[in-house]
């Protein structure tokens, strides 16, 4: 389960992508087995909470592609779920694949949030037929819906950061508003995805100090009407660089003064959302770790008065007790970073953080080991998916 109480906070790997790239085999459409991968990726690290939404797998027919989708998600990982609104009928298809994955009584259904859509307005004032069913049925079905305008100032919202923030405010209410009148107390947050274009070039930026002063209003914004509300990192760097770790750190440092209960492409996104990196997901993942550290508590110590009477004035506290019995657990441990001298990084071959990373992953994917219950979900999913296939799958249109 998911706690969703003021303070709390859960990460997200960057979503929506239709391409995806990593240092061996470099940029290409997304597919179903690299959609395969992120969740394994995904699944190893326990700062990112929830299952991701990239890449797109385009090798597999749109009217197929959410029963691979949801079946990967549930035999290659135990987190929870994301379902696309793409529909009423696909969706109805992922609720019934988590129903009989999970095994799940319609009492257990009942009482749970099992699942979560993004529902994004098509800016400004307008909310598109498969957004607005997908808000009805999954209030219906009592799982959660994100709704988050996605304002970009210059383009689909007003220049001005007031201006922008209105119509997201305005756009997010309507929706809200929605999942409330079809079913009162239907779970729902508040999203705000706002920031600006580029305007010599129309692009979308991020990680801009636009992108963070709408993460501190819409902060504001959210606890006014009472909603745990979704954020936003992400970049617009077409690698995993300089640019792109500075964009992602300013939305991630955004998110968490503005009080965000979930941030959303905390790791792996580029090019303004248009591609997934393997490396740029694990040298975000520095970050967001990071930031997990510092919002830890503190623990006691009851000894570190005493300490400064284990080590004479002049000497070091490398090896005194104190710290030989804490040294193991004192500090955060780096994933990627290098604290070493310069000798020693150049002889490991001088490398960037970016081309360690890619070691890193291929380890985690060749060592990952299946889920104890893996084999019981997808014997259970098997027919259902071959009936529905059978009877022409489900294309991603709005009844």
């Amino acid at each position: 389960e998911i706690d969703y109480a003021p303070g709390a906070l859960m990460f997200t790997a960057g979503g929506g992508c239709p391409n995806i790239v990593d240092g061996l085999r470099g940029r290409r459409p997304g597919d179903m087995a690299s959609y395969r991968e992120v969740v394994r990726l995904v699944q190893a690290f326990d700062v990112i909470h929830k299952n991701p939404a990239s890449p797109e797998p385009q090798d597999i027919p749109a009217a197929f592609r959410h029963y691979a989708v949801q079946e990967a998600q549930m035999v290659l990982s135990d987190k929870p779920y994301t379902v696309y609104a793409r529909g009423r009928a696909q969706v109805r298809d992922c609720f019934e694949m988590i129903r009989l994955g999970l095994d799940l009584s319609e009492a257990d259904w009942t009482r749970g949030v099992w699942a979560s859509a993004v529902i994004n307005t098509n800016s400004p004032r307008r909310l598109d037929r498969p957004m607005a069913q997908g808000i009805i049925d999954f209030a219906r079905e009592g799982q959660m819906t994100v709704i988050t305008p996605f304002c970009l100032a210059g383009a689909m919202a007003p220049v001005t950061l007031q201006g922008a923030l209105i119509l997201q405010h305005a756009e997010a209410l309507a929706c809200i508003t929605l999942a409330q009148l079809v079913r009162p107390g239907a779970p729902v947050s508040y999203g705000g995805f706002s920031s600006n274009v580029d305007l010599k070039s129309g692009a979308p930026a991020f990680g801009t100090p636009t992108h963070v002063q709408m993460q501190l209003a819409t902060g504001q914004l959210a606890r006014h009407i009472g909603l745990p509300w979704r954020s936003a990192a992400g970049s617009a760097a077409m690698t995993a660089d300089a640019q792109g770790a500075t964009e992602n750190t300013m939305g991630l440092w955004g998110a968490l003064m503005a009080g965000a209960q979930m941030v959303v492409h905390a790791a792996g996104w580029l090019e303004g959302g248009l591609t997934f990196g393997y490396e740029k997901f694990l040298c975000d993942l520095e970050a967001v770790q990071m930031i997990a550290e510092l919002c830890a508590p503190v623990p006691p110590d009851p000894q570190a008065l005493g300490a400064l009477a284990e080590v004479a004035p002049g000497g070091h506290f490398f090896g005194s007790p104190h710290t030989m019995a804490r040294f193991d657990r004192a500090f955060y441990a780096p994933l990627l970073a290098d604290l070493g001298p310069h000798g020693t990084w150049a002889a490991a071959g001088a490398r960037a953080m970016d081309s360690r990373a890619t070691p890193l992953w291929q380890d985690i994917l060749a060592t990952s080991a299946p889920l104890p219950q893996a084999e019981a979900i997808a014997a259970r999913l098997a027919p259902f998916i071959a009936g529905r296939s059978a009877n022409g799958g489900a294309p991603p249109v709005a009844d």
